[in-house]
């Protein structure tokens, strides 16, 4: 008679599962819960962006026109520094698989290691997104907003954007913004643009070499250049006020819209990635006290493994919506 030899021990508990279902102890199987609910939460907002920009398909922002920027460089480096974001957090999901596959292997040591890289990759990509949108927020060229809520940016001759600050001059200005202490009480107004549309015009007679650009995209791909007489009765008839940066009000990129997924989307994944660096710091603590040397098990490695590698799966997908696609 065939005798079968179960494995009792705690290793075998915990990384087999027993007869639990889908062979997962309690504490993966609830993780694996989360993940997919918060799967559904992501996939929606997706849904809800990718419906969004096909209604507006002709204005809607252009990424390598948006997301130009480098950390202590100055010019125009379309998508590099989201490339390197994103290569950063893929690479600490290597790390967490060596810190998963270390502990499987009671190797303290290697598992102490590869959650420090990860963690440090983390810190990196939460810091990086940070910088991002304050970039985002505080704009680069400005553009004007016209009355229809459409923006007109500026170019030269070659097509190449022209910032406000190159052609524009502005005038002292007496006027304040109001204020509950010195306006109207309950009404709070935004910082007061740098420019003035009137000097915005002013700058653009002066300047035969700069033209709007519109934010309706043509048949080419490329958004529409006006020539020096439609720029100039486009700006003087439509022209409402001056945007610098971006907000949940207004845009200088292109449609408000854009920004609002763009903050709303890229904030709850990083809120995902700061939080899940917190949890990773935690177990990378309890490692070096040797808490799960103790109990014969590294599961908490592994559980907190899967949640990482969720939020790096969910920015691939972010990544491919906002800035390839």
């Amino acid at each position: 008679m065939d005798t079968t030899v179960v494995n009792t021990g705690t290793e075998g508990k915990t990384w087999g599962g027993g007869n639990k279902p889908l062979k997962a102890s309690y504490g993966k199987m609830m993780m694996w819960f989360f993940i997919v609910s918060d799967a559904l939460t992501f996939s929606g907002f997706l849904a809800a962006y990718g419906f969004s920009r096909f209604k507006f398909i002709g204005s809607w922002p252009i990424a390598d026109e948006v997301f130009t920027h480098v950390p202590f460089f100055h010019g125009n480096y379309p998508m590099i520094y989201v490339a390197f974001m994103t290569f950063v957090l893929i690479m600490s999901s290597v790390t967490m698989v060596l810190a998963v596959d270390a502990g499987h292997h009671m190797n303290k040591g290697k598992v102490t290691i590869y959650m420090f890289l990860t963690i440090i990759g983390g810190l990196i990509f939460v810091g990086s997104q940070a910088w991002e949108w304050n970039t985002f927020i505080k704009g680069d060229f400005g553009a004007v907003q016209t009355k229809g809520g459409n923006i007109l940016q500026f170019v030269d001759t070659d097509g190449q954007r022209v910032a406000l600050r190159d052609f524009v001059v502005a005038e002292e200005k007496d006027r304040t913004a109001h204020e509950n202490k010195n306006g109207l009480w309950f009404v709070q107004e935004g910082t007061l643009p740098t420019y003035t549309v009137e000097e915005v015009i002013a700058g653009l007679e002066a300047h035969d070499n700069v033209l709007v650009r519109t934010q309706d995209i043509n048949e080419h791909g490329e958004k529409t250049v006006l020539d020096r007489g439609a720029s100039l009765q486009q700006l003087k008839v439509n022209g409402k006020v001056v945007v610098e940066g971006a907000n949940l009000h207004v845009n200088e990129y292109g449609s408000p819209l854009f920004a609002d997924f763009f903050f709303f989307i890229t904030g709850f994944h990083g809120f995902h990635v700061f939080s899940g660096v917190l949890i990773n710091i935690i177990i990378f603590f309890n490692v070096i006290l040797g808490t799960y040397e103790r109990r014969g098990s590294y599961e908490m490695v592994e559980k907190v493994g899967l949640y990482w590698h969720f939020v790096d799966l969910v920015w691939v997908f972010v990544f491919t919506f906002f800035y390839l696609v």
